[in-house]
C-alpha cells in the first residue's frame, strides 16, 4: 500500500465545490485497503494511544459550527487486528503503547475519510501523536512502515499550513501560506528529509505558517513509513482552502 499525508479540512470541507471530489477521486486510484492507520493532528497524547478498536461514536471535537456538522455519521468497523500489530510493531522497538478503548474518531480522521470510503467499510485504526518533535516521529513511521505490506493504509492527516488567524473568507493567499507551501513543495520533490525535519529554521516562516506545529507532524510519520519511496513521492492534491495549503501528497 502507499502511504499518505493530506490536508483534512474542517467540517465545512463537505461542502466545497471542489474538495471533496478530489479525495474521492483519489480514493478510487488507491488499492483497496484492509484497513487504515489514522495519525492525526487532533489528537495529542503521551505515550502513543491506540483508540477504540470496535465502533464507538465520533468525536466532534470542534465548537461554533451548525448543527448539521453534529450530525455526521461514520460508522466504519474498528480494527482490533491491526491494533494487535501496532503494539507489536512499537513495543518491540521500546515505544510504549496505551489504550484508550473509547476513543472514537476526531474530524480530523472522519472528515476526509467521509469523502474517500463513504460507505465506512474499511476498519480504522487511530493512533495518537505521542510528541511534535519531527524525528521521533519519522522513526515511528518507519517502525510502523511493515503494516503497509499487509494491505494497511496509513495516513497522516493535517494541514500542509495552519494558521487560523490567517485565515482568509476572501479568497487571497496570505504570502506567508504561499511561500511555505512552495518551499515544502520544493523540498518534497528533493527528496530534502533534512529541510523537512529542520522546518521550523529551514522553510520561509515556518512558525507563522505553523504557530504550532501539530498539523505538519503527521507528514512524518508518513514519510518514516515510506522512507525508502521518498523518489516516488508526488502532490495529489494542491491548492488552497480560505488561504490555507491544502497539499497531500502519495508515497508509494
Amino acid at each position: 500500500m502507499p502511504a499518505i499525508y493530506l490536508s483534512h479540512g474542517a467540517p465545512p470541507l463537505a461542502d466545497d465545490a471542489l474538495w471533496p471530489g478530489q479525495l474521492a477521486a483519489w480514493s478510487k486510484k488507491l488499492p483497496r485497503p484492509r484497513a487504515i492507520l489514522m495519525v492525526s493532528a487532533h489528537w495529542e497524547d503521551a505515550p502513543l494511544a491506540l483508540g477504540a478498536t470496535a465502533t464507538v461514536p465520533l468525536m466532534y471535537d470542534f465548537w461554533g459550527f451548525e448543527q448539521r456538522y453534529y450530525e455526521v455519521e461514520y460508522p466504519a468497523p474498528g480494527a482490533p487486528q491491526l491494533a494487535q500489530s501496532v503494539r507489536k510493531l512499537l513495543r518491540s522497538a521500546g515505544t510504549p503503547v496505551q489504550d484508550i478503548p473509547d476513543r472514537g474518531l476526531d474530524h480530523g480522521a472522519y472528515v476526509p475519510l467521509v469523502q474517500m470510503y463513504p460507505a465506512a467499510d474499511v476498519p480504522v485504526l487511530q493512533i495518537s501523536l505521542p510528541t511534535l518533535d519531527p524525528r521521533q516521529l519519522l522513526e515511528i513511521g518507519r517502525r510502523l512502515a511493515p503494516l503497509r505490506d499487509e494491505g494497511v493504509l496509513i495516513v497522516g492527516s493535517g494541514f500542509f499550513t495552519h494558521n487560523l488567524r490567517a485565515l482568509s473568507l476572501g479568497g487571497q493567499v496570505p504570502s506567508v501560506m504561499a511561500e511555505f507551501d512552495d518551499w515544502g513543495r520544493q523540498a518534497l520533490a528533493a527528496q530534502d528529509l533534512d529541510a523537512l525535519l529542520d522546518f521550523e529554521h529551514k522553510a520561509p516562516a515556518g512558525r507563522l505558517a505553523h504557530p504550532r506545529t501539530e498539523h505538519f507532524a503527521p507528514l512524518f510519520v508518513t514519510l518514516g513509513a515510506a522512507e525508502a519511496e521518498l523518489s516516488t513521492q508526488r502532490s495529489v492534491i494542491d491548492g488552497f482552502w480560505f488561504g490555507m495549503s491544502k497539499r497531500s501528497v502519495q508515497l508509494g
